[in-house]
């Protein structure tokens, strides 16, 4: 049963304009701590690293990663499979034709929503951005937690206090936690070497397992004092007022759970894979996920860049420290508890990975991430049914399910092309009356998939003024292939390493291109 976002954050009707001022600091995990004397460090640190990776495990562990799948699920996958292959052996064309027939529908459905993205970019009046407001009349903001986790990051610790040195927001109300772990000796030695500005704190997480940024985070957060959390990855450049415009923005509706600004590259000139890239993200991002909000479906976050009101990650247990990607997971929490997610017309720009083996790693984790995140909430699906309603629902068998199983089944359509061409129609021998409608739907959707697919990537990163990349759109077909291999690496880690999380290194700003910035 679904609650008002008032009752649940305690809020009378009328406070609804100033809640963000108001909320009463309290823990994540608001259980005592076990310890006699506060000198006693070890014992809280300790305390505090078992709360952030098993907290949410204890309180509602059917929606944490770390639990294992549920029975119903291990006996489907065990028992499909096979039963599918046993098919594929005996008679190769029915195979073919029960696999089309099951994936009409969701690829249908993805070629929808793309197409209500492209109409709503193109035809629809956009919501003006939040207008810039004189300092001297703005109401008091509330108090803003940054949660900073770095690892591996020494060569971009110059830039990242750059960064923040930026951000327009009084410094009174800001504080900054530089989450680091213990036994990066060599970040820890850099942010030691930096000149940190007052407001700038640095958080170090104890050795344990699994070394997550969601672990850190959760550990983090537990010593932030904000009314307002947001969520920076090291190499970030936000814009310098994105923090006023996310306050305002969360404060206009306590039913917003999370304002997620619009990320976007800086290196996209830089290889044929930052294009492509820069085209995915302007378009998930610009086009996309706004639609989504527009349409009541669940918005999944993005890793970074994302404002929750600090109430609200309490309510929902904080960050999955077990999911590689805790932001789609903690996207699907929140709309599981009734609350939306805005996006912010504030951008962030961030470098996009320039190599195939950075990139690759990457895409694993994430598409890892996001098969962790449609197995945990389809464990019990009546009762995600329930809390999101029919229409979110259907929204997270698209999103989550129908992307993932896009990106699987999407070669097998050059191997079947392929094998037709070479030894002819595989339904040839195999006549039924859905035949060729299911033939026709099946080839209608790839193609409507290309072209809504080009035709997106294309709006969105002119919409940005970056026509240049328009061309490189054409190869976004090329680009889904490599996403396709991605997706089978995240199945074979999921099943073998599935809390393994692949950092993605990063440069310093000067190492690459910044055209992208200055467009």
């Amino acid at each position: 049963m679904r609650h008002h976002p008032e009752h649940r954050a305690g809020l009378a009707p009328d406070a609804r304009a100033q809640h963000l001022t108001i909320l009463p600091r309290i823990p994540l995990f608001p259980w005592p701590r076990p310890v006699s004397h506060p000198a006693d460090h070890h014992a809280i640190e300790q305390y505090d690293l078992d709360q952030a990776v098993n907290g949410l495990r204890r309180r509602r562990p059917e929606l944490s990663a770390g639990e294992p799948t549920w029975p119903w699920q291990r006996w489907t996958l065990f028992l499909l499979l096979p039963a599918f292959a046993i098919l594929a052996a005996l008679a190769l064309t029915q195979a073919v034709f029960v696999l089309a027939a099951i994936l009409v529908l969701p690829f249908f459905c993805i070629v929808a929503v793309r197409s209500a993205a492209l109409w709503n970019t193109v035809f629809t009046t956009r919501t003006p951005p939040v207008a810039a407001v004189d300092p001297e009349t703005e109401p008091l903001l509330p108090r803003y937690s940054l949660l900073i986790p770095l690892y591996d990051e020494a060569a971009i610790v110059p830039d990242l206090v750059t960064a923040l040195g930026a951000i327009d927001y009084p410094h009174e109300r800001l504080e900054v936690l530089l989450i680091l772990e213990k036994e990066d000796r060599d970040t820890r030695a850099a942010v030691a070497a930096a000149e940190l500005l007052p407001f700038m704190a640095v958080v170090v997480v104890p050795e344990g397992r699994p070394r997550t940024k969601p672990r850190a985070l959760n550990y983090a957060l537990r010593r932030a004092t904000g009314d307002v959390v947001g969520v920076y990855d090291a190499e970030d450049l936000p814009e310098p007022d994105q923090l006023r415009r996310a306050a305002r923005l969360l404060a206009s509706d306590p039913a917003i759970g999370c304002a997620q600004a619009q990320l976007n590259v800086l290196n996209d000139q830089e290889t044929w894979l930052t294009r492509q890239f820069a085209i995915e993200y302007t378009a998930l991002f610009d086009c996309l996920l706004p639609a989504l909000e527009r349409l009541g479906l669940p918005v999944p976050l993005g890793g970074t860049s994302n404002h929750f009101p600090r109430a609200v990650l309490h309510e929902v247990g904080g960050w999955d420290p077990f999911n590689v990607t805790e932001d789609a997971d903690l996207g699907i929490r929140l709309a599981r508890s009734g609350r939306t997610v805005r996006v912010l017309a504030s951008t962030t720009w961030e470098e996009a990975p320039a190599s195939f083996g950075s990139w690759l790693r990457q895409r694993t984790r994430w598409l890892k991430g996001w098969m962790q995140t449609y197995l945990v909430h389809m464990r019990d699906p009546l009762r995600t049914m329930r809390d999101l309603g029919w229409l979110q629902f259907f929204g997270l068998q698209v999103l989550m399910g129908g992307l993932v199983l896009s990106a699987l089944v999407h070669p097998w359509f050059y191997v079947v092309a392929i094998a037709e061409a070479a030894y002819g129609p595989l339904g040839a021998p195999y006549h039924h009356a859905l035949s060729s409608v299911v033939t026709v739907l099946g080839l209608t959707n790839l193609v409507l998939g290309y072209v809504t697919g080009v035709a997106l990537g294309c709006v969105a990163v002119a919409g940005r003024g970056r026509h240049r990349l328009a061309v490189s759109a054409l190869l976004m077909p090329v680009y889904w292939l490599l996403i396709s291999l991605a997706a089978y690496r995240a199945l074979f880690q999921l099943a073998h390493a599935p809390y393994r999380w692949e950092k993605t290194q990063h440069r310093p700003r000067a190492a690459f291109n910044k055209s992208a910035a200055a467009e």
